[in-house]
């Protein structure tokens, strides 16, 4: 696996090592002592399955008691990710970083707690998995608006619009949301 520190270097990208043939392919997407080693010593007690079509965007979610780090991957299709720093005390408070995930790169992303995390799909569908290192927590749950101009996130989007939830659209701004010290 080769380990990628982003422009924020608690967000890392993911590459892992891909042997194939005329069979089909095998790689490895998680390796504990590794992942401890390149990104901290976080465990996992949740994995979760997601399939939306194109122009959907899922976010910007994050949970302020109990935050959650989250290891994301795409198995079918292609999503931009976005990991928003929402750390006060960080010198990359308020800024973002992006990545296209696909099922043909199997590149993942690890946003750690105290980020929030959004999805945008770029393909007719995809199919995105991540593993959680808290529980999700309904009542915990906040939503930072994906187009905040104070974040200026470049979404590559495929129409004018993307479609999303209700409370993805009744979003907080970053001056009006709650943060981590």
């Amino acid at each position: 696996m080769n380990y990628e520190k982003l422009a924020i270097p608690d967000v890392v990208l993911m590459t892992p090592k891909v042997f194939g043939d005329e069979r089909g392919f095998f790689l490895e997407t998680f390796r504990h002592s590794e992942f401890a080693e390149h990104c901290g010593d976080h465990a996992f007690v949740q994995d979760n399955h997601s399939k939306s079509g194109q122009g959907i965007l899922r976010g910007l979610h994050y949970q302020l008691e109990k935050p959650q780090g989250k290891l994301v991957r795409v198995t079918r299709g292609e999503v931009y990710d976005v990991a928003v720093d929402l750390r006060r005390s960080s010198p990359t408070f308020g800024q973002w970083v992006g990545a296209l995930l696909n099922e043909d790169n199997r590149q993942m992303l690890w946003v750690p707690p105290g980020f929030a995390h959004g999805f945008y799909v770029t393909s007719d569908e995809a199919e995105f998995q991540y593993k959680c290192s808290d529980y999700y927590n309904p009542g915990d749950e906040y939503s930072l608006h994906w187009q905040d101009p104070a974040l200026a996130i470049d979404w590559p989007l495929v129409g004018p619009r993307p479609l999303t939830s209700d409370k993805d659209e009744r979003g907080a701004s970053l001056a009006e949301t709650p943060t981590f010290a």
